[in-house]
């Protein structure tokens, strides 16, 4: 058994595929927990939340622990629906390794596939759990052949199927001691180990190598390590996680073949906050990872954030308490490197947030694309629409992606990732907040773009003035892509009083929330080209008065160009059925990049409005009778067609 180490795994997997029942599994079997828990009945370990309860389904990020041996394991369990993908993505960044799970009975979904897209493009090391071994319609070989052509090109069975889709099915692993199994496994893990595959192709009869001597067990053992560390292979596991059968398969895989967390090198704390929960009236709490130096209650810490703006910001707090997951109640050592804790005491503290240089990338871009539905959201007894917007900035505060700003006529407009979380905060607003709130039709999100450079300029009027005590030249012009909006200066530092050039900032991030074409300006440059006030009698109001006009004649000179989102897609339909398809994804304003296969089913991949997606996936069963596969995620947008719409 490895010595003592910290893993921190998560599980991820398409929405009903079974997480959090196998986590409940992982915590009864190894001891963590003395009573084995159902979603069905709504009192599992990890799904905490009345919402969770009800629904059956994980909203938001849980961690739970348990130990092996000198070993602790602290298991993530993510979201599997789309609508909470944000939950999904900051897990991934604080992981070790995963167990994605599939369904024995529905095979390879969509989602699964687009979350191994992104643990392979992350090269996180990764176990494949197939669950549900027990149900009618479960299959072994035809659904490795399908994680081979669909999800990871060198799956490796661990472990084998008995009475497959019956009651008494089982789960029995492959011993590595017995020269023939060893064989059959070492020629898949030769697809991805050079030494392995040099090892069988110079073998002698009775499996002796000439040079190096046997391929012992140890040896595939540790090549089966070496190549799950870097992703360049997948062991499969086979079993039932409420049956239990070929969980300790699993757990021994854990142990043996994903890395542990690395040791950290420097004395200073660096990590990342990836789950902040804070219900109505209560305590703000937050989950952080830790990945060097060392952590103490009563310790003053700095943490740094990007807002929305792309605006840099920290803040400074101290810990009043520090609990590290899977320590005995009562320790109070501190958060070492490779560990989880939860941290009180930080009232400021944010999803998102790092610990350690401010200049630290750490946390590393996003690997899933922002929200790209709208939806206005008014408190139904309008004497609560103070009390709304609060609670919408406390849940935003939890979850960045979720992002509320103020909208025409009291209402707050949210960005989201799907009707279900509509659903979820309709709920969590009435429950927890006890505010009933009516939300607009969702629509999709569109931005404008610059054209070109424009500048306008309003000067004091020495004479005879009756306007603003300000002078306010601004010019805009095209930011890098991703940039969002900018404010710069042109202008000689110290030419202002801060608190002229804070009102002018200000007030133009703010203009840029309605541009020319009434959607949000992004990806742009604002630049202070001339500024004048006079003694005491320009005030801030005077420079915020100004700003608004002069931007938008700016904007207007430039011109700006509307962009709506896109989804990457790829389709797997039935061979008769690619011309209807392909016809109907044309018809939507779908780019089609590549079509590929036609041996089995053909494969068509591209791009597609966003606004379309959910018309495609409603039509896709009736033109491949059923048989059609769909699978899209955001991926940036593009500019909107003429004659085309948000």
């Amino acid at each position: 058994m490895p010595s003592s180490h910290t893993l921190n795994i998560g599980i991820l997997a398409h929405v009903d595929a079974g997480k959090t029942s196998l986590t409940e599994r992982l915590l009864f079997d190894s001891g963590a927990i003395g009573r084995l828990g159902s979603v069905d009945a709504g009192d599992t370990c990890t799904d905490t939340g009345a919402l969770e309860r009800l629904r059956g389904i994980t909203i938001r990020s849980a961690v739970a622990s348990f130990t092996v041996g000198e070993v602790r394991i602290n298991l993530i369990d993510t979201p599997g629906h789309a609508d909470f993908i944000a939950e999904v993505e900051r897990a991934l960044g604080v992981l070790d390794g995963a167990v994605l799970l599939l369904s024995a009975v529905e095979g390879v979904q969509a989602r699964t596939r687009v979350l191994m897209k992104t643990l392979r493009r992350l090269r996180l090391p990764t176990l494949l759990f197939v669950n549900k071994i027990d149900r009618t319609g479960a299959r072994d070989e035809a659904l490795l052949a399908d994680i081979r052509r669909l999800l990871a090109p060198v799956p490796v069975p661990m472990t084998s199927v008995t009475g497959l889709g019956t009651a008494r099915a089982g789960s029995v692993p492959y011993d590595l001691e017995d020269p023939l199994i060893r064989a059959r496994i070492a020629e898949t893990v030769a697809e991805a180990d050079e030494s392995v595959l040099a090892q069988l192709v110079g073998a002698a009869p009775g499996g002796q190598a000439q040079e190096d001597g046997p391929l012992t067990a140890d040896r595939l053992r540790a090549a089966l390590a070496a190549r799950t560390a870097d992703g360049s292979l997948h062991p499969v596991y086979f079993g039932s996680a409420l049956g239990g059968q070929g969980v300790g398969a699993l757990v021994e895989g854990i142990v043996r073949l994903l890395p542990p967390a690395p040791a950290g090198t420097g004395t200073e704390p660096r990590g990342t906050v990836f789950a902040v929960h804070q219900p109505p009236h209560g305590e703000r709490t937050a989950h952080v990872r830790l990945y060097d130096g060392e952590l103490r209650p009563r310790q003053q810490i700095t943490l740094h954030r990007t807002g929305a703006d792309g605006a840099a910001a920290s803040v400074t707090g101290r810990i009043t308490s520090l609990e590290v997951i899977g320590r005995p109640p009562g320790d109070t050592g501190p958060l070492t490197a490779g560990n989880i804790a939860v941290l009180r005491g930080l009232p400021g503290i944010r999803t998102g947030d790092r610990l350690g240089p401010a200049d630290d990338t750490a946390a590393g871009p996003a690997l899933f694309g922002s929200p790209t539905l709208e939806t206005l959201v008014r408190a139904r007894r309008p004497a609560r629409a103070a009390a709304l917007r609060g609670a919408l900035l406390t849940l935003a505060d939890q979850d960045p992606l979720l992002q509320a700003r103020p909208a025409p006529d009291g209402a707050t407009s949210v960005l989201l990732h799907g009707e279900v979380q509509k659903e979820i905060l309709a709920a969590t607003l009435h429950q927890e907040y006890g505010i009933e709130a009516e939300f607009t039709p969702s629509r999709v999100v569109c931005v404008e773009r610059p054209s070109g450079v424009g500048e306008a300029c309003q000067e004091i009027a020495r004479f005879g003035h009756t306007g603003p005590w300000a002078t306010v030249g601004l010019r805009v012009e095209p930011g890098a892509r991703g940039s969002g909006p900018v404010f710069t200066y042109e202008t000689e530092l110290g030419a202002l009083p801060h608190g002229f050039h804070q009102a002018i900032e200000e007030t133009a991030l703010a203009t840029l929330q309605c541009g020319p074409q009434g959607l949000a300006v992004t990806d742009c440059r604002v630049v202070l080209t001339r500024s004048g006030f006079i003694g005491p009698v320009s005030t801030a109001g005077d420079f915020r008065t100004v700003t608004g006009p002069v931007l938008r004649r700016a904007l207007e000179r430039a011109g700006t160009r509307v962009y709506e989102p896109y989804h990457a897609f790829e389709a797997e339909v039935p061979l008769t059925a690619l011309a209807a398809v392909t016809a109907r994804l044309a018809a939507l304003g779908a780019e089609l990049a590549e079509t590929s296969g036609g041996v089995h089913s053909w494969l068509v991949s591209g791009a597609v409005p966003a606004r379309h997606v959910q018309e495609i996936q409603r039509r896709l069963p009736g033109l491949t009778h059923g048989e059609g596969v769909w699978m899209s995620y955001p991926s940036g947008d593009r500019p909107v067609r003429r004659g085309g719409g948000g």
